[in-house]
């Protein structure tokens, strides 16, 4: 199992998952030409994915699904929820589910799980092939048991570390949207991510990605001491870039 990044960020999320001849995007953010263009870079084209997943309706996550979906016919993933909203109207074809449903694309085994965030029906996902198990977890404001169980012992993780909660309460954002990104319905800080990382039996990551990280109200350096307050080393920490999210990750 490899995966990739073409960006992570409040400007644009797109992860790619690749199981033999089975390749899936999570997420879409970009528009059709930059999607294409960033794609490019990890040598892979639009034509190849059996899949887009989504995992919510907000725009740094949906905008670019349906576009890419009906130029290249790629069926999208989605929740009945997230389907309500119409933010993914007139893709090629929408394969619905609940959020706790398992479904497989070829070579992939999935599970949507069900996150605390502010959306219609939200879920992240656990991806299962070749013997191998990610798990992607952004955009959710707490963690809950049901969260820690369904993420535990993966062999990859891509987690949230949206914000430093004081970097974000002294920072330039209106009260009320403070009080949205720091809720339970937000996103997670910098502490609850090594909260998190403390119940899953992170021992057994190969690779843990430090993601959708806040350009206003988080920095790197506040993410690493906060892992380190865990970590002995970061040594397989890798932080996804909003411009150039990461290269391919092998699992094996």
């Amino acid at each position: 199992m490899q995966f990739a990044s073409l960006g992570s960020g409040s400007k644009g999320n797109a992860t790619l998952v690749r199981v033999g001849d089975t390749l899936v995007m999570v997420d879409c953010g970009f528009s059709v030409r930059e999607t294409v263009r960033r794609m490019s870079r990890l040598c892979v084209e639009p034509r190849q994915l059996d899949a887009i997943l989504v995992t919510h309706e907000h725009s740094d996550h949906s905008s670019g699904v349906a576009a890419l979906s009906r130029k290249f016919q790629i069926p999208v993933y989605l929740t009945h929820g997230t389907f309500s909203t119409g933010r993914c109207d007139d893709s090629f074809d929408q394969c619905l589910f609940d959020c706790e449903d398992d479904f497989s694309i070829g070579s992939l085994s999935i599970k949507a799980v069900a996150v605390p965030h502010d959306a219609v029906e939200p879920c992240q996902y656990r991806l299962s092939g070749g013997g191998y198990t990610l798990g992607i977890l952004t955009d959710l404001g707490s963690i809950t048991p049901h969260v820690i169980d369904n993420f535990r012992d993966c062999h990859g993780l891509l987690l949230e570390f949206n914000h430093d909660l004081p970097m974000l309460m002294a920072g330039p954002y209106p009260s009320h949207l403070k009080q949205r990104v720091g809720g339970d319905w937000g996103h997670l800080n910098n502490q609850q991510a090594v909260e998190l990382l403390a119940q899953i039996n992170h021992v057994e990551l190969r690779h843990l990605v430090v993601a959708h990280i806040s350009e206003k109200n988080n920095s790197r350096q506040l993410a690493e001491s906060a892992l380190l307050a865990l970590l002995d080393s970061l040594d397989g920490v890798i932080f996804a870039d909003q411009v150039d999210g990461f290269d391919w990750l092998d699992l094996m």
